[in-house]
């Protein structure tokens, strides 16, 4: 087994409407089980991969058929994630999908989930909001969905639903997500390790945990290079 030398921190840059996403989310959960002596941090970060859909959502065949020209070439990728979802503990239900929501106002709970109760609850909600939109299908861009799902976090749904009737953060998590385009990042997931070095798309969990050793074995050696600001 693989044995960690120093804590570290993970920033997962995603959208919780990207399958490749949850997979990677699930693969990451593997990975560290797999480390002996595992001490991370895992904060999670907004992108949106489509940013123009109104804030009711939009059709969810409407939008596929727009996004890939046809249901059958949807249905063939959907085929693909539905094996990998399988051998990552995900069961995939893209026909229970009704909506494609706008993920803003998801992203601005998932940020104060971190900041009310830390990477723990925020973890949680992540976690949850993944559940709901592609094993169930609910519509995440609903807010009392959201309240729902920040209950079930262990937040505290009166406070979420007080902010979510505000334009509280939003600003900010639109920074945060120019902030990871400056960076590089054009797709998600992105895993960040220790601020420096970034591994793109759902990395099988052999590939997290061997980067999550070596930049613990540098950190405890004093060796990573300077890290650019989040």
């Amino acid at each position: 087994m693989l044995k960690q030398e120093a804590p570290i921190s993970i920033d997962v840059v995603s959208d919780v409407v990207c399958p490749w996403c949850y997979v990677g989310k699930r693969n990451l959960e593997r990975a560290l089980a797999g480390i002996d002596g595992a001490e991370v941090t895992v904060r999670w970060r907004p992108f949106q991969l489509d940013p123009t859909i109104p804030p009711g959502g939009k059709s969810r065949r409407d939008y596929l058929v727009e996004k890939f020209g046809s249901m059958e070439r949807s249905d063939a990728l959907h085929e693909r994630l539905r094996e990998m979802g399988r051998e990552a503990g995900v069961s995939f239900d893209f026909a229970a999908i009704k909506v494609s929501p706008n993920t803003l106002d998801a992203h601005r709970v998932i940020r104060w989930a971190a900041a009310d109760a830390g990477a723990r609850t925020q973890d949680a909600l992540v976690d949850r909001l993944f559940r709901l939109y592609f094993e169930e299908g609910r519509n995440i861009g609903d807010h009392q969905v959201l309240i729902e799902a920040a209950g079930a976090a262990g937040m505290d749904p009166k406070l979420v639903e007080t902010l979510l009737a505000t334009p509280a953060d939003r600003p900010e998590v639109e920074e945060e997500i120019a902030t990871a385009q400056k960076m590089g990042v054009t797709g998600v997931p992105c895993f960040l390790l220790e601020g420096r070095y970034a591994l793109m798309g759902a990395q099988p969990p052999d590939a997290l945990a061997d980067a999550i050793v070596k930049v613990s074995q540098a950190k405890a050696q004093g060796a990573l290079d300077e890290a650019p600001s989040w």
